[in-house]
């Protein structure tokens, strides 16, 4: 069966958050693009990921025109509460930066972008298999297989990898100009979807002798939450009393307690932090997990990745309207100086809060001291807020 041809502008591979957005935004530039993704509509919308928008990327989704639904059912969360010793410590956001934060979970961030292409008529292609891509410092090629079995190549300007952290777009860049940053960290989270009202109307970020938990919320009668374990922790092992004993020895005291339900879910988190650098190779740039990725106790990943497909579509653009280079030079660049502060950000929020194996009574106790010079300086609780809710550069 002869391979047939799709003629486009840009191609980007991975139809994620990050590869819809630039797609929307370079539609309503009258840019051309062709979007393909190794995962069907189904599998991508049923993948549970974190949920904490920035205000700079809750503007983009409703300034863009991709919804508003982000404002009518997402949770705008003015501030976080840290909790050690059995304490907690509110950090107001609204009062010490004026900006918020929405809880909307990254499923519906998808959902939302996959109805605006498809209502625009965009070319977004799932359940793409057989990939493959050429001519990178030329003008790219993509080879893939559609659902019915049919072979293409798209034939483009440029080509955007939004692939996911297992990025087969990263691997194409030889090594030589490439430089990788990792950082594994000695422990993982326990998550959980439980059946049971609210504990709390804003995030808990809880450290304890007995490690880290995260009190978050779903509905107002589901709630998902979770406490730092072993990576090769068995969710087997661990039925309802045993999840639920380990949440109250970590959070509970001074008149606080959970409130508890069934366990509808369990799963084992892994995380790291990781950096892909240059973010461009030839005619290829790379955007969101297939450039970097971040533990999760900043919330910064989607985020992170909204913001990439900002700074390149203004190179895109820029191109497109007056044939300057100029920002798709700088792109990676531009997008390195906010994905280093948000590692920075989030290896801080991490160190600060979870419990080092094998730490010794002097570390913890140095740990305590640095959340209590956290909470009693209004310039740390400043400096935590405008990390978290998106620093200036992301409207």
């Amino acid at each position: 069966m002869a391979r047939k041809i799709i003629t486009t502008q840009v191609a980007i591979m991975g139809a994620g958050p990050a590869g819809l957005m630039l797609s929307h935004l370079l539609a309503k530039s009258g840019i051309e693009s062709t979007v393909i993704e190794v995962r069907s509509h189904q599998e991508i919308a049923e993948t549970v990921r974190a949920g904490i928008l920035e205000h700079g990327s809750v503007n983009l989704l409703v300034d863009s025109g991709v919804s508003d639904r982000v404002l009518r059912d997402g949770d705008r969360h003015d501030g976080i509460e840290l909790r050690f010793n059995g304490e907690s410590h509110r950090i107001d956001f609204k009062g010490l930066v004026g900006e918020s934060v929405w809880l909307y979970p990254q499923t519906d961030v998808f959902l939302d972008l996959a109805a605006r292409r498809k209502d625009d008529g965009g070319d977004v292609r799932y359940s793409v298999t057989n990939t493959t891509i050429h001519d990178l410092e030329g003008k790219p090629k993509v080879w893939f297989t559609d659902a019915e079995g049919q072979e293409f190549e798209i034939q483009a300007d440029f080509l955007v990898g939004a692939d996911g952290s297992r990025s087969h777009c990263r691997f194409q860049i030889p090594e030589a100009n490439r430089k990788w940053y990792f950082h594994e960290y000695p422990f993982a989270w326990f998550g959980i979807l439980a059946q049971a009202p609210r504990s709390s109307d804003e995030l808990i970020y809880a450290n304890s002798e007995h490690g880290f938990a995260l009190i978050s919320q779903r509905t107002e009668s589901v709630q998902r939450m979770y406490f730092q374990c072993d990576p090769k922790e068995n969710v087997a092992d661990w039925d309802d009393e045993r999840i639920w004993s380990e949440f109250r020895k970590r959070v509970n005291g001074n008149g606080f307690e959970l409130k508890e339900g069934p366990v509808l879910e369990k799963m084992v988190l892994p995380f790291r932090s990781f950096v892909h650098t240059p973010m461009r190779y030839g005619n290829m740039f790379l955007a969101g997990d297939a450039a970097h990725t971040v533990p999760p106790t900043g919330a910064k990943g989607l985020n992170l990745a909204l913001h990439d497909v900002k700074v390149l579509f203004e190179g895109l653009e820029s191109f497109y309207s007056n044939g300057s280079t100029a920002l798709l030079e700088s792109y990676s660049d531009r997008a390195l100086e906010r994905v280093w502060k948000a590692q920075h950000f989030s290896y801080w929020m991490t160190s600060m809060l979870h419990t080092v194996p094998g730490s010794d009574d002097f570390g913890r106790a140095r740990q305590l001291g640095e959340l209590h010079s956290v909470v009693s300086s209004r310039h740390a609780r400043a400096y935590l807020a405008e990390s978290y809710t998106g620093w200036p550069g992301a409207k």
